[in-house]
C-alpha cells in the first residue's frame, strides 16, 4: 500500500484497543495510519472506565478520532464504518468487542460476543475491507506438558470461551470476509488491569504491608504464558498488514486452522441467531497465537513479583490446596477479604490518600482457579516475520507496570520501596 491505511477500532478500549491506538499514533513519531477511529460503549471525556493518561494524550491527534456508541445497534454498526467526510473507506478493521467477564449466562455471552462480532463482520465484508483482524484472549483449556499449536482443537474454557469460539466460527463462515485471527496469551503491560499479571503485582504489595511470605495455590510448574501488550499491539498491526495483499483464500492456504463446534447443543441458544453454522461444518480461517519467549510459569511470575517487592515467595502446602478443592467459593472469599483489607489499608495510608482504588487487590475466582495458559507462539514468527518486541518478562516489566498507574495517581505511595 503506497499511502497510509485507515483503520477503524471497535470495542476493547480497557485493553487491545488503546494500546493499538497509541502504537499507532506515538507520541514520539509519525503515524503509521492517514485515520484512525476508535469506537466503544465508554465515554473517555469524562472517562467512564480507565484508558491511562498515554491514550488521553493520543486522542489529541488530528489522525484520531473517538466516538462512544452502542455497537449492539445495527444503526451504530454502519455509521462507524462510514468514512470521515473526505476521507476514503476503511482498509483495516480491528474487532476487539466482546464480554470479557468469565461467568455471563449463556444469552448475554451469546448476544455480546458472538452475534455482535458477526454483525461486524458482515458490515466489513460489505464494504471489502482488506484485513478484518479479530482478538481472541487465552479462553481455551490447554495441556500444561506441551504448547498449544493453532491447529490444536481446544476446547473453550466456561461459557465465555464458549461464545468467543464459537464467534470465530460466525466469522470465518463470512465467505468475503479477509479474517485473521490473533489470539493472545495472558496480557500485561502499562496502564492494564486486567488478566492475572497486575492482580499478582498489587498482591506482591500487600505482602509486603503484611511483612508475610507470598504464597500461591496449587503448583510452580503450571504454566502461565504471557505477552506484554505492545507486542499485542504490534502482532495486531503485522496480521493486518499480511493479509491485506494475500485475500482470504490465499491466507487460508497459508495459515488457515479448522474452527469446530464446542457450543452447547440446546436449540433455544440457536434459535434466530444469524449467522451459526451446524455442527458438521468447520469452517477455516487463519489464526495466530502470540505469545513471549518467557515459558512463564506460576513459579517463575511469582518468584519475579517476590524480586520486586523484596518478599518471600512459595506455595500453599497439600492441606490449604485440599481445603480450596473442597470448599472453592468460601476459600476465595476469605482470600480476598485478606487482599482487599490489607489493599484498603495502603490505600488510606497514601498521601493523597486514594478513597476508590482503580487498581484493586480483589481477584475472581476463576483467575485463581488450577489451570493452565499454554500455547506455541512460533507460528506467527515463521508465517508473518513478526519478531517480539518485549520477548520476556521481567521485574523491570513488573515496575514499568506499577510506574504507569502511579503517574497517574493510582498507586499508593505509603513506604513505597519499588
Amino acid at each position: 500500500m503506497s499511502e497510509k491505511p485507515s483503520v477503524l477500532i471497535l470495542g476493547g478500549l480497557p485493553n487491545a484497543s488503546r494500546h493499538l491506538t497509541t502504537y499507532l499514533v506515538p507520541q514520539d513519531g509519525e503515524p503509521l495510519v492517514s485515520f484512525i477511529r476508535v469506537v466503544d460503549k465508554y465515554s473517555v471525556i469524562p472517562p467512564t472506565t480507565y484508558v491511562g493518561s498515554e491514550f488521553t494524550k493520543t486522542l489529541a491527534s488530528p489522525v484520531v478520532n473517538y466516538q462512544q456508541g452502542n455497537l449492539l445497534l445495527p444503526a451504530t454498526i454502519t455509521k462507524v464504518f462510514e468514512p470521515p467526510e473526505g476521507g476514503k473507506p476503511f482498509d483495516y478493521v480491528f474487532d476487539c468487542t466482546g464480554d470479557m467477564t468469565f461467568d455471563r449466562p449463556n444469552e448475554i455471552q451469546r448476544d455480546h460476543t458472538a452475534k455482535l462480532s458477526y454483525s461486524i463482520g458482515l458490515e466489513a465484508a460489505k464494504r471489502k475491507v482488506k484485513a478484518y483482524v479479530r482478538t481472541l484472549g487465552p479462553y481455551y483449556e490447554t495441556p500444561n506438558d506441551k504448547p498449544a499449536e493453532e491447529k490444536d482443537d481446544l476446547k473453550p474454557r466456561g461459557v465465555r470461551g464458549v461464545w468467543w469460539h464459537e464467534g470465530l466460527r460466525m466469522l470465518a463462515g463470512i465467505p468475503d470476509l479477509n479474517l485473521v485471527i490473533l489470539r493472545t496469551a495472558t496480557t500485561y503491560g502499562p496502564y492494564n488491569l486486567s488478566g492475572i499479571v497486575t492482580p499478582r503485582i498489587t498482591l506482591g504489595r500487600v505482602y509486603k504491608y503484611l511483612n508475610e511470605d507470598m504464597k500461591y495455590l496449587w503448583s510452580g510448574d503450571i504454566r502461565m504464558h504471557t505477552v506484554h501488550l505492545e507486542d499485542v499491539a504490534g502482532a495486531l498491526w503485522a496480521v493486518a498488514q499480511w493479509m491485506e495483499p494475500l485475500g482470504r483464500a490465499k491466507a487460508n492456504e497459508i495459515a488457515g486452522e479448522t474452527l469446530r463446534f464446542h457450543a452447547p447443543e440446546k436449540k433455544e441458544l440457536f434459535k434466530d441467531l444469524e449467522g451459526h453454522l451446524p455442527k458438521d461444518k468447520d469452517p477455516v480461517a487463519p489464526l495466530f497465537n502470540v505469545i513471549d519467549d518467557s515459558d512463564s510459569t506460576q513459579g517463575s511470575m511469582g518468584q519475579a513479583v517476590a524480586d520486586l517487592f523484596g518478599i518471600n515467595f512459595g506455595f500453599h502446602g497439600f492441606i490449604v490446596n485440599t481445603k480450596v478443592k473442597v470448599d472453592f467459593d468460601n476459600m476465595v472469599e476469605e482470600i480476598n477479604i485478606k487482599h482487599v483489607e490489607a489493599w484498603t489499608e495502603i490505600c488510606l495510608k497514601s498521601d493523597p490518600k486514594i478513597i476508590n482504588p482503580t487498581v484493586q487487590a480483589y481477584i475472581d475466582g476463576h483467575l485463581l482457579a488450577k489451570y493452565s495458559i499454554c500455547y506455541n507462539g512460533s507460528k506467527i514468527k515463521r508465517i508473518v516475520g513478526y519478531q517480539l518486541k518485549r520477548p520476556n518478562l521481567n521485574v523491570d516489566g513488573l515496575k514499568e507496570v506499577i510506574q504507569s498507574f502511579r503517574a497517574d495517581g493510582l498507586w499508593p505511595n505509603y513506604q513505597d520501596t519499588v
